[in-house]
């Protein structure tokens, strides 16, 4: 399935985001990959960043990665540059974009 998502990064954190994801810890992308993520591309505009994902169950995706420890420290390292930060909701459902057209 594919996933869109939206998170805004901090106007004064930009540099620093980027800089973090040139350096994702191999464990962490090696944990996304066991939860049947095949893809994961962020796009920036500004402020605003776009994430599409090629996963297999992305509720799934969340449950496997939630309380993985190094999720939680990413996930603690996103909030100090995010203002709008990923949703860990019940079915993470929450965080999706809604699909308004296809080709």
């Amino acid at each position: 399935m594919k996933v869109a998502l939206h998170t805004t990064v901090r106007a004064d954190r930009i540099e620093a985001y980027e800089a973090a994801h040139r350096e994702v810890p191999e464990e962490l992308t090696t944990a996304i990959r066991a939860a049947g993520v095949r893809a994961w591309t962020i796009w920036r505009s500004g402020t605003d960043l776009f994430h599409l994902l090629d996963v297999d169950d992305y509720p799934a995706m969340i449950a496997a990665l939630e309380q993985l420890p190094v999720n939680i420290a990413w996930q603690a390292r996103m909030a100090e540059l995010l203002a709008v930060a990923h949703d860990y909701s019940a079915d993470g459902a929450g965080a999706t974009l809604p699909v308004v057209w296809e080709l």
